[in-house]
């Protein structure tokens, strides 16, 4: 009977020390996801700023005025400009002669 008791007292205490160990290991799990997850937030809101900081840095009047004040360039002369009519849908060929010959090799 004496052994028996001793047996389960040894098992108890087993017990009971993995059920601290396993909380224990939970808890700093618990504080290594929380740190992780207020990472991800400060990275989130970081990301923010930097899509909000390079749409101010692509702004139409930002660029156009680099464009003419560091770069020197100007819009060209309206007599200057040259429009081309696309004459053909796109995909087919330009010219009937280039089909014919294609399709012969």
């Amino acid at each position: 009977m004496i052994r028996i008791n001793i047996l389960l007292t040894l098992i108890l205490i087993a017990c009971a020390l993995s059920v601290v160990t396993s909380q224990h290991k939970a808890r700093k799990l618990f504080v290594e996801l929380e740190k992780e997850q207020q990472l991800a937030r400060q990275l989130a809101e970081e990301w923010g700023q930097l899509q909000l900081e390079q749409s101010t840095w692509a702004t139409h009047a930002r660029i156009e005025k680099i464009a003419t004040g560091q770069l020197q360039m100007r819009l060209p002369d309206p007599k200057r400009i040259q429009t081309i009519p696309l004459s053909q849908p796109v995909g087919e060929p330009v010219d009937s002669t280039d089909s014919k010959e294609a399709s012969k090799s």
